[in-house]
């Protein structure tokens, strides 16, 4: 028993030698080539995607800042002659007419017009007013670091 497999396991070894080859030289090179011009073109991918992001937290900063003061402006009455619920709306039948003018108060719409502040360090946020028959265009503009920014607008009718 012990001369059979020790015969089998001299075949074994031998046949396992013969089968046996190496990496040759060119098949080491055209490996290597395609390896590179692999890993180039992702680089190329990943360099041109991060050159080009924008970063988030600047962009959900400049987004939060436009959105709440929208929001706060869009809140308030239509104009200082608009009675509290906005019913009747100023300029109709039997209502006192519209004054479309800043006073200062900061209750109505008109007076956020040119309206400036800092909502973060870096952030310019400003707000234009623009009266258009019986709707008021409010804009806001955010500019923030790395020169950039957003700008939000909506409509506040009167009704």
């Amino acid at each position: 028993m012990h001369i059979t497999s020790t015969r089998y396991r001299n075949s074994f070894q031998k046949s396992f030698k013969r089968n046996q080859h190496g990496v040759s030289l060119i098949e080491l090179i055209v490996f290597m080539v395609v390896v590179s011009i692999a890993f180039a073109a992702l680089m190329s991918v990943y360099v041109q995607s991060a050159s080009n992001n924008v970063d988030p937290i600047i962009q959900v900063r400049l987004l939060e800042a436009a959105q709440s003061k929208l929001d706060e402006v869009m809140a308030l009455k239509y104009d200082e002659a608009t009675p509290t619920g906005g019913v009747p709306a100023c300029s109709t039948s039997g209502s006192p007419a519209c004054t479309n003018t800043r006073d200062g108060n900061m209750n109505d719409v008109d007076d956020f017009d040119e309206f400036t502040d800092t909502p973060y360090p870096n952030y310019d946020r400003t707000v234009t007013v623009a009266t258009d028959g019986n709707r008021k265009l409010i804009t806001i503009n955010v500019d923030g670091p790395n020169n950039q920014a957003v700008a939000l607008s909506a409509y506040r009718y009167n009704f």
